[in-house]
């Protein structure tokens, strides 16, 4: 399939404000350009030629002739991949991000990437062809760690996919652009379309779970530093003789906030009797998963939540020095387990608040992401239409 971009930079600024804004009146897309009613005109023809923006029928009335509603084509439809170390989870959206339909499974990653890119795309097809769907404007697939022109670099969390070519797999398959990035900035892209994020231009996106990452929205764009490597959080050392990491080396951040780290924790929490609870069910299943640590927690077990406090505490601590070093306007955090988030959000909130100083911390928000697993299907499908309405 031919790829079907705007042709300069003012249609560019045309779809990607219908994009993030929703259908508008011609008068309405004038404003807020600041394009005369000749120069609209003649881009927005540009772009319904080229398929992709339609009229959306009349416009509300501002007096006078009634101005036309535009919006982007019904046959713009993109489509996400979010591939986690458990499970893969696919979408198709329109124009505006809007999901569509959705489908989600387990999967093991450490399989490698062929079963895992073939079954995501035979899932991609289903979905397509329940919604009529013939072809795709675009695909954005989110991986679990650092992403280096649409390979995986990340060898400790996809360890049979290193400098796999995932891009060029789904592209082959799918017939249209494909775009790769770790699912931490592409989370941050999620929020920033549809999330709280909406609200600030610079804001860190803290995304919790087996793979720790941080999302940077700097002026109100992703930022992905000279090797496409920022927000590499997850191996910051927080100590030489800390617990073992899964990337060879002791004490960094994952090996204490990340799943793997918590279940750690909790074992050893269980084994010293100092929590009943979490020792029974080690006698019970006879080892402890995340949930598990959480049904203790809320529950009210001391020594659960001690642990708990205390890996928050220790991820407070790194964005104490993210905070005063970018000083963004808001921290979001995403990934935290079901029934925990609250508990953990408070400690790190005491931290920064405490540790960091006023004139960084004075009006920053430090708060829960409302978007749960939406933030990465939405930011993956931003992605690809970050790019394809790109100027050509």
């Amino acid at each position: 399939m031919a790829l079907v971009r705007p042709e300069n930079p003012q249609q560019a600024r045309l779809v990607r404000l219908l994009r993030d804004e929703g259908p508008r009146s011609r008068v309405e897309l004038g404003d807020l350009l600041r394009l005369s009613r000749t120069a609209l005109t003649t881009e927005l023809d540009g772009l319904v030629a080229r398929g992709l923006v339609e009229t959306a029928g009349p416009a509300a009335s501002r007096g006078g002739r009634r101005s036309s509603l535009l919006r982007l084509s019904g046959g713009v439809r993109f489509a996400s991949v979010v591939v986690a170390t458990d499970r893969v989870t696919v979408a198709v959206t329109d124009g505006e991000l809007n999901v569509l339909t959705e489908a989600s499974e387990v999967a093991d990653v450490r399989e490698g990437p062929e079963p895992v890119i073939g079954r995501a795309i035979e899932l991609v097809d289903k979905l397509r062809a329940e919604l009529g769907v013939t072809e795709l404007t675009g695909v954005g697939v989110a991986l679990p760690g650092p992403v280096d022109g649409g390979t995986s670099t990340a060898p400790a969390v996809l360890p049979r996919w290193q400098r796999f070519p995932v891009r060029d797999a789904f592209a082959a398959e799918l017939g249209c652009p494909v775009l790769v990035d770790n699912d931490a900035n592409v989370l941050a892209l999620g929020e920033r379309h549809a999330g709280i994020g909406r609200t600030v231009e610079d804001f860190l996106y803290v995304k919790l779970g087996t793979a720790l990452g941080c999302g940077l929205v700097l002026g109100g764009s992703l930022y992905r530093g000279a090797t496409s490597s920022a927000g590499d959080i997850a191996h910051l050392p927080l100590g030489e003789e800390g617990p073992p990491c899964a990337c060879g080396e002791a004490g960094c951040l994952e090996a204490y906030c990340g799943d793997v780290g918590l279940v750690r924790a909790a074992l050893a929490v269980a084994r010293s009797d100092r929590s009943p609870v979490l020792a029974a069910r080690v006698a019970e299943a006879g080892s402890l998963t995340v949930a598990d640590v959480v049904v203790a927690a809320t529950a009210g077990d001391p020594a659960t939540q001690l642990l708990v406090r205390d890996a928050a505490r220790r991820l407070g601590r790194v964005l104490v020095g993210l905070v005063s070093f970018f000083n963004p306007g808001m921290v979001v955090i995403g990934g935290a387990p079901d029934g925990l988030g609250h508990l953990l959000l408070s400690e790190i909130r005491g931290v920064v608040y405490r540790r960091s100083a006023p004139l960084a911390t004075g009006t920053m928000p430090i708060v829960l992401s409302d978007l749960a697993g939406r933030a990465a299907v939405v930011g993956a499908a931003y992605l690809a239409s970050e790019h394809v309405f790109s100027a050509g």
